[in-house]
């Protein structure tokens, strides 16, 4: 009978992929990437030969049916993105869901996701958090905003580089200079960085030293004990 597996895939360092998802990769008689490219370099440092087909952001809604049916078609079939595990803030929900709806087997591999060890290092309560992913960029963002400076949960974010200073301003903005943050940058690759503290010294650091790679924020929640 079909199967489809999501195996999560490194953030950074390649030693962070299980040997449970490499087993299943050379297993696997398709692979469905979010990048073709990314998905081959991973796959041939391993020295592993498989069949890879695109599935994206970009072509998801069109291809479901057919990605579904190609599934269909065989015994094992993998979905990756290119870090981190699919269906957080990557490709994966419709196809997931799709599967359900139509009876195919489904399974996920636990792996690697870059909120979790920013949240757990950020030093601020993680029995109870909020995962927001990417903020919306112009509709809704303020909205969102106002929830999370009213939320007593910590909250974690994604945000990209070049966005990052903005973003800090307008956390201090909706939640006051002193709410305190945690930007975590390049988890588990060589400039691996954390910067905690509130707000405004935090944006002010990066106002200064322009981050590159990926980026997460954590938020403390409103009135926390730490």
């Amino acid at each position: 009978m079909a199967k489809l597996c999501l195996v999560p895939t490194p953030i950074g360092n390649l030693e962070d992929i299980t040997l449970r998802s490499l087993r299943i990769l050379k297993e696997a008689d398709i692979i469905f990437a979010e990048d073709t490219r990314v998905t081959k370099k991973l796959l041939a440092h391993f020295e592993i030969s498989a069949h890879v087909l695109p599935f994206h952001s970009h072509n998801e809604h069109k291809t479901l049916q057919t990605t579904i049916d190609k599934i269909k078609m065989c015994e094992l079939a993998v979905l990756v993105s290119d870090a981190g595990t699919p269906g957080i803030s990557d490709p994966g929900f419709l196809l997931t869901r799709e599967c359900v709806l139509q009876d195919i087997p489904l399974e996920c591999l636990p792996g690697p996701t870059a909120f979790i060890p920013a949240l757990v290092a950020s030093g601020f309560p993680c029995d109870r958090f909020a995962f927001e992913g990417f903020l919306p960029h112009k509709k809704g963002r303020q909205t969102k905003l106002m929830a999370i400076e009213l939320e007593e949960r910590t909250s974690v974010l994604y945000e990209s580089p070049h966005r990052l200073v903005k973003c800090l301003n307008q956390i201090e903005e909706f939640m006051g200079p002193d709410r305190k943050v945690c930007v975590a940058r390049e988890i588990s690759k060589i400039y691996e960085e954390y910067k905690r503290g509130p707000v405004s010294e935090v944006k002010a650091y990066y106002e200064q030293h322009p981050p590159k790679g990926e980026i997460v924020i954590v938020i403390e929640g409103k009135n926390a004990k730490n």
